[in-house]
């Protein structure tokens, strides 16, 4: 029987996705010139600005998980995608709305549209996560997490020739996020159209793909099914109770704090610790994330090689997280030692390598320990996580302002040794499966 690969089709059109999300949320940054200008911001309020876009995230997170796992996560994509799409438009009048409307303050019209926007991007990794449960079999959950991640490093590398071609070929800042807006409604329209919720409900999903995705042959003694979680589903606060996925959420906050500090700073440090103008930008700012391209992908490869051969869950999810953040927290250390462009651009690559390998851990280890919860734990673990889309701004700002630029790197090291930490104490996997009424009154 023909087993098919209609899932990887899903998986490839969720990296594009996430690579215009990427995009989306990264174009201001290389915008940052005119908008500083315009507006009269200095760098901590600059940073406050950018970390506005959190406070957002965080919620969003929060509740697009749930309605994954409540309405499913095609109806999230639609909506949240249509509205990420039409805010990343408003970005472009943020600051004259705030002008007209808030007391003559731009900043403010900026955190309004900045935390709408990072509300209606929230729910994207918790969904992917929720996805992932749905059409991923079991020996391939590690795999095709990294390979929904992929969009994160891809969308931040391209964001750098892409936000600088539309500001240069447009001229106006303005413009450029009208286009990324219009790009954003569009896939919202394609995928509309090729997505469902279960691979069971799609009829380019052979007998045999759906066999194969659904099958238990591989599952380890201490990992469950999508249907037998989905029955014996805790209620949303026993995340709380699971010191697992607390620790893992932490650790997950420590790659975040790393990856947005890229995301938002890098562009600004590159003018100004070293001079560099906005036509030169477009291959600097993608330096940071070609690592991260191949090596997202790989990390989920490498995990779920361990788990094959190790048998651990453990070793094959927290192991390999423990070490990549070790190797992390020593590039960012040795990088205000560094005077050196090309020194310091290699070490954020390599560092930023190293954040990457572990990135679809976090998400397994949330499928490992409870698959029928996906979406909603998955929407937990990315609101602690993206407490550092509002802190790594905002305390760069402050820090870079108050006491330079290698303070970032001192406070991305330590981030991630915090996060290393953490996952010493994750153990991923089901300790016990709790039966549901039936199963019980069978018994």
């Amino acid at each position: 029987m023909s087993q098919g690969r209609y899932r990887y089709f899903i998986m490839s059109m969720i990296v594009l996705m996430v690579t215009v999300n990427y995009i989306d949320r990264g174009a201001i940054s290389y915008a940052a010139a005119p908008i500083i200008h315009e507006f009269g911001f200095n760098k901590e309020a600059w940073g406050a600005m950018l970390g506005y876009f959190g406070y957002g995230y965080m919620f969003g997170a929060l509740i697009g998980g749930a309605l994954a796992d409540w309405r499913g996560p095609k109806f999230v994509w639609i909506v949240f995608g249509t509205l990420w799409s039409v805010f990343e438009g408003l970005m472009a009048f943020a600051g004259n709305l705030g002008v007209a409307l808030a007391g003559g303050s731009a900043l403010a019209g900026f955190a309004v549209i900045r935390i709408l926007f990072g509300f209606s991007e929230g729910p994207t990794f918790s969904t992917i996560n929720r996805t992932m449960a749905n059409w991923a079999s079991p020996k391939e959950k590690g795999f095709a997490a990294s390979l929904g991640l992929l969009g994160t490093p891809v969308g931040a590398l391209l964001t750098a020739p892409v936000a600088v071609f539309l500001l240069s070929v447009t001229g106006d800042w303005r413009v450029a996020f009208v286009i990324l807006a219009a790009v954003g409604l569009l896939w919202v329209v394609v995928w509309s159209r090729i997505f469902t919720n279960k691979p069971e409900e799609h009829s380019k999903v052979s007998a045999g793909e759906l066999a194969l995705i659904r099958s238990n042959q591989d599952l380890l003694a201490n990992e469950t099914t999508l249907a037998v979680s989905e029955q014996a589903r805790a209620p949303w606060y026993h995340f709380f109770k699971r010191p697992t996925l607390v620790f893992n959420a932490i650790g997950y906050f420590a790659f975040q704090y790393v990856n947005f500090l890229l995301l938002t700073w890098t562009p600004k440090y590159l003018q100004d610790q070293f001079h560099y103008n906005l036509s030169s930008l477009w291959y600097l700012g993608m330096i940071p994330w070609i690592g991260a391209c191949f090596t997202v992908v790989l990390g989920g490869r490498i995990s779920d090689t361990l788990r094959r051969r190790t048998g651990s869950l453990r070793i094959a999810r927290s192991g390999l997280a423990v070490v990549s953040l070790l190797l992390t927290a020593v590039c960012f250390l040795i990088i205000p030692a560094v005077h050196s462009v090309a020194g310091v651009l290699t070490l954020m690559a390599v560092g930023n390598a190293f954040n990457f390998l572990p990135n679809s851990v976090y998400w397994t280890v949330v499928i490992d320990t409870e698959p029928g919860r996906a979406g909603t734990y998955g929407g937990i673990t990315h609101f602690i996580t993206n407490i550092a889309t509002v802190v790594a701004p905002t305390l760069t700002g402050a820090l870079v302002q108050h006491h330079g630029y290698g303070a970032m790197f001192t406070a991305a090291a330590v981030a991630a040794a915090a996060g290393m930490l953490a996952m010493v104490f994750v153990r991923p996997g089901q300790r016990h499966v709790r039966p549901n009424a039936n199963q019980r009154a069978i018994a």
